[in-house]
């Protein structure tokens, strides 16, 4: 066994819908857009991440770029697992091996998945040199990586707004109580604001550009205090067909997510009301956590606040919240067994 562990690496990965996360010797060594191009004569990738993400919506007929996961689940086996194989290979300390060791992994799945998706995670994973794959739910590596001591019988709340899905969990004695999935989250969020560009402004943007718009001046409510500067913002023009110029201030970006937000509210109210009184009453007093890249979206812990009259708190660079929870699950697997799923 001493052999096999010398030839095993530990990495703790975060496949999200929108960025995959891999943590290698207690480092963040890949933060890359979950995107592929491949190449449709041969099939052959080649592209990933940031480079395959910077053609999106500028390929000719030769080239087309996948995003290999929807909604948290992988939705391309075969690119899925192409893109898991080539982030690995891309780790520096891993790359100088002769020959891919043999991994131990824990990969974080959403809540609300089911056994067939789980299984695809788990055999994408074992097909790139696996050898023990751990699964661990999304709200649980948030509430670690925020710092919460999981194991406590004390309820915590924990909203996780990714890529694809948002995660609400309740999170007490080291395992989730109640817990909602829903698919309202980052994409949903960039397609609103193309809708928007395209019914209010004839202006036809493409996500790429919607999502710009988004990280730049997205809210949650329409009178923030430190507002941020209006943004131009060039797309195709739906009426002439020229390509053409438009301001957008915040507050519009507000009002084009404003439905989305309602339903991840929503959610979060559905939530709370399912409950154990103890739970809640413990919750009153911890308040709320917002982890993952939607949280960063100007005004949204104030308005869930005022929705909820809970104190809301955003986590520490929220964008690496979970892949750092996963992290401390693959450190102390012995301590986080009873959550981690083999």
């Amino acid at each position: 066994m001493g052999f096999f562990d010398f030839m095993t690496e530990d990495i703790a990965i975060d496949l999200g819908t929108a960025n995959t996360l891999i943590i290698h010797n207690d480092k963040v060594v890949i933060d890359s857009p979950s995107i592929v191009a491949r190449d449709r004569v041969s099939g052959k990738i080649i592209a990933v991440g940031k480079e395959a993400s910077m053609m999106q919506g500028k390929t000719h007929e030769n080239i087309k770029t996948i995003r290999p996961l929807k909604d948290g689940v992988i939705a391309d086996f075969d690119a899925s697992e192409k893109m898991i194989s080539l982030f690995i290979k891309s780790i520096p300390a891993l790359k100088k091996r002769m020959f891919t060791p043999a991994l131990r992994m824990v990969v974080c799945i959403p809540s609300g998945i089911t056994e067939v998706e789980m299984r695809a995670v788990k055999e994408s994973c074992e097909r790139v040199n696996g050898k023990e794959v751990y699964l661990i739910h999304e709200p649980m590596a948030a509430a670690i990586g925020i710092g919460i001591d999981i194991m406590q019988p004390k309820g915590n709340m924990i909203v996780d707004i990714g890529g694809g899905t948002t995660e609400i969990a309740v999170i007490a004695l080291g395992g989730i109580v109640c817990d909602k999935s829903v698919k309202i989250a980052g994409d949903v969020f960039t397609n609103d604001i193309v809708y928007y560009m395209r019914t209010q402004h004839n202006l036809f943007v493409g996500e790429t550009t919607a999502e710009k718009i988004k990280i730049q001046i997205g809210a949650a409510i329409e009178d923030l205090e430190t507002p941020p500067e209006d943004m131009s913002v060039q797309g195709r023009d739906l009426l002439t067909g020229k390509p053409k110029q438009v301001e957008v201030s915040y507050r519009e970006i507000a009002k084009a997510l404003d439905k989305s937000i309602q339903r991840i509210e929503d959610a979060v109210m559905e939530t709370l009301s399912q409950t154990p009184p103890e739970l809640a009453a413990d919750i009153y007093n911890t308040g709320i956590y917002l982890a993952g890249g939607g949280s960063m979206l100007r005004g949204l812990d104030k308005r869930i606040s005022q929705k909820t009259d809970l104190p809301v708190y955003i986590a520490e660079d929220p964008l690496r919240a979970v892949v750092r929870g996963t992290g401390m699950a693959l450190k102390n697997i012995t301590k986080f067994k009873s959550i981690l799923i083999k």
